[in-house]
């Protein structure tokens, strides 16, 4: 489990933090990407949140995140409408519908990693306050449901507009499991989310 480090202020221990967790993620071996990949795809589609849900709004993993590839193609398969973000030059998100890994492309946004993203037709920002569950990235979430995100704030802003819209999907992150820590920096416009999932299963809050 992650160990939070004293600093004057929420601001330098999230950095602290992340620098922390992201390290420990790049120590992760491909075999264990993998088998987390498959173990989070299973635990997270058990969730009745997402077996419920009509509409789901995903992300495409990169890099050492854990993997959403299996899961987004058992959503798909289950019949659900998976909507996959589109990262805008503000760092908003727009949002397309995924229609498979055929469907993916690569996207090169300046001083940021190489992301997957739909090539479908572009819904806008605010097709998100119409999802019934909210995959939500990130890098730890500590026992109230606090989430510590990577800091570019994309998801801030997708919180924020489903608070305006007076939207209440289910918001549950995907984390490895010693991801879930005892607890992180909070600022006040940091939202709770209600359920993490990782390889070995689900945590609620």
């Amino acid at each position: 489990m992650a160990q939070n480090q004293p600093l004057s202020g929420p601001a330098p221990a999230k950095a602290a933090l992340r620098r922390e967790l992201l390290a420990a993620r790049r120590a992760l071996s491909p075999d264990a990407l993998a088998a987390s990949a498959r173990a989070l795809s299973r635990s997270a589609s058990r969730l009745p949140e997402l077996a419920d849900a009509h509409t789901v709004a995903a992300y495409v993993s990169v890099g050492t995140e854990p993997g959403t590839r299996e899961l987004l193609d058992a959503l798909r398969a289950a019949g659900k409408r998976v909507l996959l973000p589109v990262l805008l030059p503000d760092n908003d998100l727009d949002w397309a519908v995924y229609e498979g890994p055929e469907s993916l492309a690569g996207a090169a946004h300046p001083g940021k990693m190489r992301l997957l993203e739909p090539a479908g037709a572009r819904l806008g920002s605010e097709a998100v306050t119409g999802a019934d569950a909210v995959l939500l990235p990130g890098l730890a979430v500590d026992r109230r449901g606090m989430r510590l995100g990577r800091g570019g704030g994309s998801y801030d802003r997708v919180l924020e507009r489903l608070e305006r819209a007076g939207a209440h999907p289910a918001l549950v992150v995907l984390l490895y499991d010693d991801e879930v820590v005892a607890r992180v920096p909070e600022e006040p416009h940091d939202h709770p989310v209600r359920a993490v999932a990782t390889p070995s299963g689900v945590v609620r809050f």
